[in-house]
């Protein structure tokens, strides 16, 4: 994989028109967002506070309820800074999607761009509310989180053997005046060795994000057991994760093995409509951010536990 610029056709799509469209389009968003903001904020509580069909077992409803979208105005904790795995597609080890026209987007789950292709799994909303605890937790407004995980049989887009010809599952949003992201995209799969969890980055700005600099924040999101177990039994495509998911837990996790109450999401929904995984994000000053030294890397699955080395390339 390279990080040439992609041919663009004459009647490209809107994606497809490089990254200063990009941009513009995003600033004329924000400010309907903005005049929209109270409404949206108002959606996405009565979301987030309505009833659970899937619970966990695998940690406590207190635990889970810690991290879930706030909407009382209290700061939650920070979430901690974790690897990037192996497979950022940040441009920090290897293929850089960050630069590519498109990738600022709230469905990830088709390719775009130069590459065709669609994931397939269980329909999946996820849900980030930011707070920006260096700014005495007000919303993360005008925050850019790159988002990007694992397909339905565990391979990464850019990296896996069968699907490093596609960019599904990776995209870019920019926090609503209420700190909010919204993605649509399909469960991630329990691949061998590492506990269901999604990838993200925090920047400062969109800008900051599509120009090549070190994120504010780079972690995890682990996912409650109960709603991986109904999903996984629900769609065969998961089959290799019902058996993967038996051989791990949250506490033997190299990455949230010591400690996850910041970084638990809740899960809503049923399988056969569609699931919605919440959280709330406390994002500290970047200087505080600092990875502890990682656990070694899980044995037979695509990786996840060793960050990348080297500069971001672009």
């Amino acid at each position: 994989m390279t990080d040439n610029a992609r041919h663009h056709s004459a009647d490209a799509h809107e994606h497809d028109r490089g990254l200063t469209h990009d941009l513009r389009t995003m600033l004329s968003r924000r400010r309907a967002l903005f005049v929209l903001g109270a409404a949206g904020a108002s959606a996405l509580a009565a979301c987030s506070s309505s009833g659970s069909t899937i619970t966990t077992t695998s940690a406590s409803s207190e635990e889970a309820a810690s991290s879930a979208v706030a909407t009382d105005g209290t700061c939650v904790a920070a979430a901690p800074q974790e690897t990037a795995g192996p497979y950022p597609g940040d441009g920090s080890n290897g293929p850089n999607v960050l630069i590519e026209s498109g990738v600022v987007r709230q469905d990830i789950r088709s390719s775009f761009g130069s590459y065709s292709g669609t994931a397939e799994g269980v329909p999946t909303t996820i849900e980030l509310s930011l707070q920006d605890l260096s700014n005495d937790c007000a919303a993360g407004t005008s925050m850019a989180v790159y988002l990007w995980h694992c397909d339905r049989d565990g391979e990464y887009s850019l990296y896996g053997q069968d699907i490093a010809e596609q960019n599904y599952l990776r995209g870019v949003q920019v926090a609503d005046s209420a700190g909010a992201v919204s993605f649509t995209s399909i469960f991630p799969a329990c691949y061998s060795g590492r506990w269901p969890h999604i990838h993200f980055e925090v920047f400062d700005s969109l800008e900051a994000a599509v120009a090549g600099e070190d994120p504010r924040l780079t972690s995890q999101i682990a996912i409650p057991q109960d709603a991986c177990e109904k999903v996984f039994a629900y769609d065969t495509g998961y089959a290799k994760s019902v058996s993967n998911l038996s051989d791990v837990s949250l506490q033997s996790d190299n990455v949230f093995g010591d400690g996850w109450d910041a970084e638990l999401a809740t899960v809503t929904g049923e399988p056969a409509g569609g699931v919605t995984i919440s959280i709330t994000i406390g994002v500290a000053e970047k200087s505080a951010n600092t990875e502890s030294a990682p656990a070694a890397p899980p044995a037979g699955g695509p990786g996840g536990g060793q960050p990348p080395t080297g500069p971001r390339g672009r």
